[in-house]
């Protein structure tokens, strides 16, 4: 009797077909995803996993950050520059700025491994889940490129109070993450009293799970108001 041939996925192809899509932020045009759960899925797959941070290394007044991965006795190392949301180099960055990319470099090291990687290939969706004919393609590229009433509100803002704005957003965020009632951060962003260019600029940085939050809160708000007018 002829033996058959058993296929067995790699850690890698088990990895790499999970849909991330669900778990990515988008940011301007750029994707995020949540360390934590990236974290998660990887120790799932195995528990041995481990991570090192390595020392930045400084390019003139730019840093580079780097974090070695290793899951299923094999090590990867990745680097990326210390960044801001338009993923341009910062110059200078302080101690949240660098621990911020670091997380971001972590997430980029799993990849290798096979979870989500497909985001830094620039894909929407894993393979399987792809559009199966050339309009649908042409359709999502649109989609992808079609510019949003935030795009390029930052113009307007002055560097010192764009960093400023950009702290309190990755606050709120981290706040919205971690369960705070959707009240506090509302009456937090009111406490602001942003000029209109920077509202406009906050809005664009939080993720759409925390706008969403934010808007239906304000809407009922708004709805309780007319039942009592």
């Amino acid at each position: 009797m002829m033996n058959k041939r058993v296929e067995v996925e790699s850690p890698f192809q088990r990895l790499a077909a999970i849909n991330v899509n669900e778990h990515v932020d988008k940011k301007q045009n750029l994707s995020y995803l949540s360390w934590a759960w990236a974290l998660d899925q990887l120790l799932r797959a195995d528990p041995a996993a481990n991570w090192t941070f390595n020392d930045p290394i400084s390019f003139g007044e730019t840093m580079m950050v780097s974090c070695t991965v290793t899951a299923f006795g094999k090590p990867v190392t990745m680097h990326l520059p210390v960044m801001d949301h338009r993923n341009q180099a910062i110059k200078n960055p302080d101690a949240f700025q660098v621990n911020k990319n670091m997380m971001r470099c972590l997430v980029k090291a799993i990849a290798c491994h096979g979870l989500g990687l497909y985001i830094y290939a620039g894909e929407d969706l894993p393979e399987g889940d792809a559009p199966e004919n050339k309009e649908e393609k042409k359709e999502e590229e649109k989609t992808r490129t079609k510019v949003t009433p935030t795009a390029g509100s930052s113009d307007n803002v002055p560097a010192n109070i764009r960093k400023e704005i950009e702290e309190f957003a990755e606050g709120i965020q981290v706040h919205f993450d971690a369960g705070m009632d959707v009240k506090q951060i509302v009456d937090a962003m009111t406490a602001e009293n942003y000029e209109p260019d920077h509202k406009v600029y906050f809005w664009s940085l939080l993720d759409s799970k925390c706008r969403t939050a934010i808007t239906k809160f304000k809407n009922a708000a708004k709805a309780e108001l007319a039942t009592q007018a």
